[in-house]
């Protein structure tokens, strides 16, 4: 019988991502961001491509990004509630790290595999940062998915788009948790 890591397995049962407009200063120094980083790239990679790359956005950063966000909204003609809301996560942001994901064409390697890894990345540096000491949370919205916003805001290539924005910080407030999912009702036991 193989020997349990209690203490992993309690964080991964109780972890709780921590709303991003709860964080605040202080955040992780680039010392601590680099080990943060270091656990997040231990994720699943198929074929060893590492499809993804990291952009530190740090608070200095956030009022163009937020400026960005808006603009765009305005262009794409978004309603002023879906636009603040665009714009708010780069207005309250102190530290995110943008994590991109990186197509790299293979014969062997399919696409959404490449993708699936980015997202792994996502939840691991989430999941770092929170096993850390961190409040983070792992956010996205529509300028994530708008291409001008990728390419003015981090200058991404073609091949590559917005996985995820990790926001991260020092916790203000504990959230209550939330109703989880019904593990019996989302399993299917196959024996033949």
């Amino acid at each position: 019988m193989p020997e349990s890591d209690i203490a992993a397995l309690n964080f991964l049962h109780t972890r709780r991502s921590r709303p991003a407009k709860t964080l605040a200063m202080p955040v992780p120094d680039r010392a601590d961001l680099e080990q943060l980083l270091t656990a997040a790239a231990r994720t699943p990679d198929h074929g060893k491509l590492e499809p993804w790359r990291f952009i530190v956005v740090e608070k200095t950063a956030m009022p163009r990004l937020a400026d960005l966000a808006e603009t765009r909204g305005k262009v794409l003609g978004l309603d002023p509630e879906d636009i603040g809301k665009g714009r708010s996560q780069f207005d309250m942001g102190h530290l995110a790290v943008a994590v991109i994901e990186v197509h790299v064409p293979s014969p062997t390697i399919p696409a959404l595999e490449q993708t699936y890894s980015a997202g792994a990345v996502c939840l691991s540096l989430l999941n770092a940062a929170l096993a850390a000491g961190w409040g983070a949370n792992w956010l996205s919205g529509w300028p994530s998915h708008d291409r001008v916003f990728m390419q003015e805001a981090f200058a991404l290539k073609d091949n590559e788009r917005i996985a995820g924005l990790i926001h991260i910080g020092t916790e203000t407030t504990a959230p209550p948790d939330r109703p989880r999912p019904d593990i019996a009702a989302k399993t299917t036991w196959l024996s033949e």
